[in-house]
């Protein structure tokens, strides 16, 4: 776990999670993949669902088409600035998407979007081994105590309003 990074922990027992994950840079889609079902079942989720798309300006979509099924979503992609704008376009669209699909339906999204500079970047962080991080279980990790979270705001009763 990085330096600053919380601990974070939920009982996801019961949920229903669909993982949607690009198909670039295939290395190290398998770690962030890996990571992701090692958070939810860590989590106790047993009742998940992986949906593969072409990249990762398709996961706002794929993540607004399933959320009113799932529980919580946990979106998985890689992109790698390369020479052209192609990588801020990609990384914005993927961004401001998933953060519609979320605030929109209200459904939870991990959000496990790796946006590096270089390949060695996206490996260090895909929860291979030797990796120093693990994103795709840090993401499911998020998802899974986002909805323990709100499930728990939803159950305590009101605050009184004082003067």
């Amino acid at each position: 776990m990085k330096a600053g990074a919380p601990e974070i922990s939920a009982d996801g027992r019961g949920l229903r999670v669909a993982v949607v994950a690009a198909r670039w840079h295939e290395r190290v889609m398998a770690g962030l993949l890996d990571g992701a079902r090692r958070g939810l079942a860590d989590a106790g989720v047993t009742d998940v669902d992986v949906v593969r798309v072409p990249g990762t300006f398709e996961l706002p979509v794929a993540c607004a088409t399933l959320a009113p099924r799932y529980d919580a979503l946990v979106a998985l992609g890689v992109v790698i600035r390369g020479g052209t704008p192609h990588f801020e376009y990609v990384c914005q669209a993927a961004t401001v998407g998933l953060t519609q699909v979320a605030t929109g339906t209200g459904t939870p999204v991990g959000f496990g979007v790796l946006t590096c500079d270089d390949e060695q970047q996206a490996l260090d962080r895909a929860g291979l081994p030797g990796s120093v991080e693990d994103k795709g279980h840090e993401a499911a990790t998020a998802a899974v105590a986002t909805v323990a979270a709100l499930r728990g705001a939803r159950t305590r009763p009101a605050a009184p309003v004082t003067a």
